[in-house]
């Protein structure tokens, strides 16, 4: 029952992705291809005082990079560059909330290296 609700959460955000498109003002921004899968992000932040006002993504991939894009887009909102550095991958895996084969971890982390390489 709760891989059922975690898998209806995930199409969610995959049919119905929070924060798709582009922002009007950004001062960060990454693109990031994924060979094994095709998977495609651009990632934009607007940060200031260090912390991150708007985030959103535009792209196109599988149902779990692009539900992992909307589900961080939505999540670093608000928060402080300190509290975004120390985000881990273990971080992004329990945000997505599901286990995933070894093959497709890299859909799921596609966003998180996003916004590594947007915040270097």
């Amino acid at each position: 029952m709760l891989d059922r609700v975690y898998k209806d959460f995930l199409l969610d955000h995959y049919r119905n992705p929070r924060n798709n498109g582009h922002l009007k003002k950004k001062t960060h921004s990454a693109s990031l291809y994924n060979a094994m899968c095709g998977d495609r992000i651009h990632l934009e932040i607007l940060l200031s005082d260090d912390t991150v006002q708007d985030a959103s993504f535009t792209g196109e991939g599988c149902v779990i990079s692009t539900a992992s894009a909307s589900l961080l887009t939505s999540f670093i909102k608000n928060k402080k560059i300190s509290e975004l550095n120390n985000l881990t991958r273990k971080s992004m895996i329990d945000l997505v909330g599901i286990e995933v084969s070894p093959g497709r971890i890299k859909c799921l982390l596609l966003p998180y290296e996003a916004l590594k390489k947007a915040l270097e």
